[in-house]
């Protein structure tokens, strides 16, 4: 029988998953792995990865990676970066406490000096590993643990929309937001990591892709009302689309 489908060599084995079920962190990290496959880059790819449940990929990640302290992942890619042979492809992976909270100076500055990285960016509305606070992307009304009755402009302002205020910026080449909600979503989030990464090869310059999220557990919700969430509350925040491609 012919075989149509198998494991990328991206991703260790034989891990089974240590994901929360219902997360889309393991089909964002697999899909992160089959686009290096397939694009010919698991030996010159280098991924910092974030603080949070982001970290978790380090067990899975079948390429070279390293942890960089809470929000400076994109300091320490733009050092490698610089550092490292012309053809290494860096690239981060991080979710919105990381990068939208802490890291909010990392991720700016990196993208107005346009650094030839390529940023993979996951927002689940929450602070995943650590509990379930409320992040930056918390979207107003929804309920965390340090915001049990909900998210109240009034005392913690707005969601942070991190495409929007990228796309600010003059230096970025490539700012894209998808979602995982659907195999139709996770196919065209694909091609825009394929994109970010082959604006890299090309010298072109700084990449942003999101990845929108759920987080069953912290949501208290099952996988399913999870999607559905998604789907009614969060894509209606965070609008699905291209912002930049140059």
């Amino acid at each position: 029988m012919e075989k149509i489908y198998s494991r990328t060599k991206g991703l260790q084995a034989p891990f089974t998953g240590g994901f929360c079920p219902g997360c889309f962190h393991g089909v964002i990290s697999k899909s992160v792995a089959e686009v290096l496959e397939e694009m010919d880059l698991l030996d010159r790819a280098v991924c910092v990865i974030g603080v949070g449940c982001c970290c978790i990929c380090s067990r899975y990640f079948d390429f070279d990676k390293m942890n960089a302290p809470h929000g400076r992942a994109p300091a320490v890619a733009t050092g490698l970066k610089h550092g490292a042979p012309k053809d290494t492809v860096v690239f981060t992976y991080q979710g919105d406490g990381d990068l939208a909270s802490i890291g909010i100076a990392e991720i700016m500055y990196a993208a107005n000096r346009g650094e030839n990285i390529t940023i993979v960016f996951v927002n689940n509305s929450t602070y995943g590993m650590t509990g379930g606070q409320m992040a930056p992307t918390t979207l107003i009304g929804q309920k965390a643990t340090t915001s049990p009755y909900g998210r109240n402009v009034a005392e913690h302002g707005y969601p942070m929309h991190m495409c929007e205020v990228l796309n600010q910026l003059g230096a970025p080449v490539f700012i894209e937001r998808v979602s995982c909600d659907s195999p139709a979503g996770v196919l065209k989030a694909k091609k825009a990591l394929q994109k970010g990464f082959q604006n890299q090869l090309d010298g072109k310059g700084f990449s942003f892709i999101e990845l929108m999220s759920s987080c069953p557990t912290n949501w208290g919700m099952t996988p399913l009302e999870s999607v559905a969430f998604m789907r009614e509350h969060t894509l209606k925040e965070f609008e699905v689309k291209n912002f930049r491609d140059r």
